[in-house]
C-alpha cells in the first residue's frame, strides 16, 4: 500500500507537527508501506522578510493556492492520504476519491475563535481561518485524535457520524535516561552550580502553557525550607520581556532556549521533577518524555494531563499557586516511587504500539471496511 503523508508548511515552524509527520514517514516503511511525504513548498515567502506584514499573506498563497493542485495530482497515484494536522483540513477536498484521514491534535485555536477562552482573544482574520478549518473537518470521514480529551472536544464541535479514533502520541525512541556526562554538560550550559537542584518546565510562550503560573508556583515553593534554594530551568522559546523581569526578581530562573533532543533528555534526567501546569493541552508530550527519562512529573489535575500522566504524577491546580506549592511540598518525597511509576506509564506511549494502531486503521480505511 502507498500512503501519502501531508505535512505542515515549514516556514510556520510548528515543531510538534513536524515531529508527528516525521515519525510516520520514518517508521511506516518498516511496516511494509510505501510512503511519500509532501508539504506546501515555500515560494512566495522567499520574496519577503519574515518580519514583513506580507509574510503571513504570502504564506497563505503558498499553502492554499499553489499547494492544493499539487496534492490533487499526488493523491491520484496513492492508496491513502493522511493529512497530519487538522489545521490543514481544507486539503481534504483535494484528495479526490482517494481514501483519506486527518489527525486532530487539539481544538484550542478553534475554541479560542469561538470565545471559549476569553484570555486568548482571536483577531477577525483568525476567526475566519478557524471557521474554515472547522468546516473542512466537518467533511472528514475519519479523524485520528491524539487523546480522549481531543476526541471529546471535537465531538462537541463537529456533526455526528464522523468516525474518531484515539491513537495516543508516541514519544521518540531516543527519550531515555541520559548518561551522567550529558547531564553534567547541560547543567553547566544552563549555569547550574554543582549540587544545585532544579525543577524543569518545557514549552513555548503559548497562553495555555501557563508560564506565568510556573513562576508563581516557584515563588510559593520558595516559602518552604525544602525549596528555598530551588532553581528553575525554563526550556523552550525565549521568555518574553515581562516574564524575564519576573524571573529576575525571583532569582534562580535559568533559560535553555530551543534545546536539542539530546539536551532535553539530559535536562529531564537531571531534574528533581518536571513542572507542567498547563491550563489546556491537546496531549502534552513533555509528560511522556519526562517519564521515559526517569523524571518525576508534576502536572495539572485536568484532562488531558491526567489522562497522559496516569497515576505517575503529582496533580495540582494550575491556577492556585499556593495550593499547588503545598501539594508539591507534601508529596515531593514520593519522587523515587513516581520515577518508577513513570517508567511503567511511558510504555503506553511506545512507538510500536502506536504503529500497530495506525497500520490497522490504514488497512481498514483503504479496503473500505467499517
Amino acid at each position: 500500500m502507498k500512503i501519502l503523508l501531508v505535512a505542515n508548511y515549514k516556514p510556520d515552524r510548528q515543531r510538534s507537527m513536524a515531529r508527528y509527520a516525521d515519525f510516520l514517514y520514518e517508521e511506516l516503511p518498516g511496516r511494509g508501506y510505501a510512503v511519500e511525504l509532501i508539504r506546501p513548498p515555500a515560494i512566495f515567502t522567499r520574496l519577503v522578510d519574515r518580519g514583513s506584514w506580507l509574510f503571513r499573506w504570502f504564506g497563505y498563497l503558498d499553502k492554499f493556492v499553489l499547494f492544493p493542485p499539487l496534492l490533487w495530482l499526488r493523491a491520484r497515484h496513492t492508496d491513502l492520504v493522511h493529512i497530519c494536522d487538522h489545521s490543514n483540513s481544507g486539503y481534504l477536498r483535494w484528495t479526490g476519491k482517494t481514501p483519506s484521514l486527518i489527525t486532530a491534535h487539539d481544538a484550542l485555536a478553534i475554541r479560542s475563535a469561538l470565545g471559549h477562552f476569553p484570555q486568548n482573544p482571536t483577531r477577525r482574520s483568525g476567526v475566519k481561518l478557524q471557521q474554515w478549518i472547522l468546516s473542512g473537518l466537518a467533511g472528514a470521514r475519519h479523524i485520528v485524535c491524539v487523546s480522549e480529551k481531543t476526541r471529546h472536544d471535537f465531538q462537541a464541535l463537529l456533526p455526528a457520524g464522523i468516525r474518531m479514533t484515539v491513537i495516543l502520541n508516541p514519544f521518540s525512541r531516543d527519550f531515555r535516561p541520559a548518561p551522567p556526562e550529558n547531564v553534567t554538560a547541560i547543567r553547566k550550559a544552563c549555569g547550574l552550580a554543582p549540587g544545585d537542584e532544579y525543577l524543569l518546565h518545557v514549552g513555548k510562550d503559548n497562553w495555555y502553557k501557563n508560564r506565568p503560573g510556573v513562576l508563581r508556583i516557584l515563588g510559593e515553593l520558595r516559602k518552604f525550607p525544602r525549596f528555598r534554594d530551588m532553581k528553575m530551568v525554563m526550556a523552550g522559546t525565549p521568555l518574553p520581556d515581562n516574564l524575564r523581569q519576573t524571573a529576575r526578581s525571583l532569582g534562580g530562573v535559568l533559560e535553555c532556549v530551543e534545546p536539542s533532543e539530546a539536551q532535553l533528555c539530559a535536562l529531564y534526567t537531571g531534574a528533581l521533577a518536571l513542572l507542567f501546569p498547563s491550563l489546556e493541552e491537546g496531549f502534552g508530550w513533555p509528560i511522556t518524555e519526562a517519564q521515559a527519562c526517569g523524571c518525576p512529573v508534576i502536572t495539572s489535575a485536568r484532562p488531558p494531563m491526567q489522562e497522559v500522566a496516569g497515576d505517575a504524577a503529582i496533580l495540582i491546580d494550575p491556577e492556585d499557586a499556593t495550593r499547588a506549592a503545598a501539594s508539591i511540598a507534601e508529596r515531593i518525597h514520593e519522587a523515587g516511587a513516581l520515577r518508577q511509576l513513570g517508567f511503567a506509564n511511558a510504555t503506553r506511549f511506545d512507538m510500536d504500539h502506536a504503529l500497530d494502531h495506525f497500520c490497522e486503521l490504514y488497512d481498514e480505511i483503504a479496503s473500505g471496511r467499517k
